[in-house]
């Protein structure tokens, strides 16, 4: 069996595996450890925990704003990703929260991209996870964005934004298809501009999507050439390393409206952050 592992992961080392073999992270369907000796079986299943990537913990403070038997509710900073994926594992919110909360359940109720900041949903046992994961589903609850993003004079406010937009997997940037059944709607509203030192004329803006695909807000904003202060894949990809926390995304989750599904009584959180290229611009007034 140790021979068909160094043969199918090809990804370890041959020592590596020997090393997991010592450590008994092998483990057949019954959760019995595979010890090094053990005969090749065919169609059998193996078991094992991969090794962390080594993370960088992220700055910002994973904050709770609520927290009940049903819900909690998390103001989550940037680069700090939704749920555990690729190099971010132990500091993904859902993972630091669980065991700052010691709530090993937990689970989002919908997602935020790891580069926005704002307010996260999650569900505290199995038992509530469909009722609140189906309400965003059905587009029921409000969100409400706040972003800083290029100025263009002469724009018509507020803006709507229509398009079929397409994410593939693997591929950095998402795609609005012309010609197609629009399936991403946002609504863009000035709330007021200024001249930053360093990003010339900005501008803050509201931003209310009525669906949710990945990446609609920041996409959107870009096809109407008023690209989000600090993004790196709009209007193009920028070559950034996962650990080069300088420039936040200028985008924040900034309120979350809903009639929760199961006691029908009205929620309404919202973030107690700010974004930092604007706070720049206040203080400069």
């Amino acid at each position: 069996m140790r021979d068909f592992l160094v043969w199918k992961i090809p990804r370890l080392t041959p020592e590596r595996i020997d090393e997991m073999f010592a450590e008994q992270r092998f483990v057949d369907e019954d959760g019995t450890v595979i010890p090094i000796d053990a005969p090749y079986r065919h169609h059998s299943f193996i078991f094992f925990h991969r090794d962390l990537p080594d993370e960088t913990e992220p700055p910002g403070e994973l904050r709770v704003l609520h927290r009940d038997e049903r819900i909690v509710v998390l103001d989550k900073p940037h680069f700090t990703s939704t749920i555990p994926r690729g190099q971010h594992i132990i500091y993904s919110a859902v993972v630091r929260a669980r065991r700052e909360l010691d709530l090993p359940d937990l689970s989002p109720a919908h997602r935020l991209d790891r580069a926005t900041a704002g307010i996260l949903l999650c569900t505290t046992q199995r038992e509530h996870r469909r009722a609140y994961q189906t309400m965003f589903e059905k587009r029921v609850p409000q969100k409400t964005y706040e972003a800083i993003g290029r100025f263009r004079d002469g724009l018509a406010f507020p803006l709507e934004c229509s398009s079929h937009m397409v994410k593939e997997r693997g591929v950095m940037q998402a795609q609005e298809l012309p010609g197609r059944e629009p399936n991403a709607h946002t609504r863009i509203e000035l709330l007021d501009h200024a001249e930053h030192p360093a990003h010339g004329p900005i501008a803050r803006y509201r931003v209310l999507p009525t669906t949710g695909k990945t990446h609609q807000i920041r996409l959107h904003m870009s096809s109407a050439g008023i690209p989000i202060v600090n993004d790196p894949f709009y209007p193009e990809v920028l070559d950034r390393s996962l650990d080069d926390f300088s420039l936040p995304l200028q985008l924040l989750a900034r309120e979350l409206r809903f009639v929760d599904p199961v006691d029908g009584t009205e929620r309404v959180f919202s973030s107690d952050r700010t974004l930092s290229v604007w706070d720049e611009v206040v203080d400069q007034r």
